[in-house]
């Protein structure tokens, strides 16, 4: 179980918010998932962003048709996000398919 402070808040969340915050801008995804090892806030939200790396780069690499990969970019964006500001909020957001392919992830 969590560790609690005083008022009722994981003090994993509240430790490691911005680290998994950042995850979601871009290549920096690698950075709560090796500084930040031992927690499982920063791992969860560090995992979905690793996923959404990976899709981006996909993207960028086997689209050629300029309007489907603009969509799918600005989808990744939107998802990033969203991450992002759950993330900063200390929310364990599981995003649909995104989350599913990231809990496939051993790290």
């Amino acid at each position: 179980m969590a560790e609690k402070n005083p008022m009722g808040v994981d003090k994993d969340v509240e430790e490691n918010k911005v680290i998994a915050a950042i995850g979601y801008l871009w290549i920096l995804c690698f950075i709560p998932l090796f500084l930040k090892k031992d927690s499982k806030f920063a791992k969860f939200h560090g995992k979905q962003a690793l996923v959404l790396f990976i899709i981006d780069i996909i993207v960028a690499f086997l689209f050629w048709i300029p309007v489907i990969d603009w969509i799918l970019w600005l989808l990744v964006v939107i998802a990033s996000v969203v991450g992002l500001l759950q993330a900063l909020s200390g929310k364990w957001y599981k995003m649909p398919v995104i989350g599913q392919l990231a809990d496939k992830i051993n790290l």
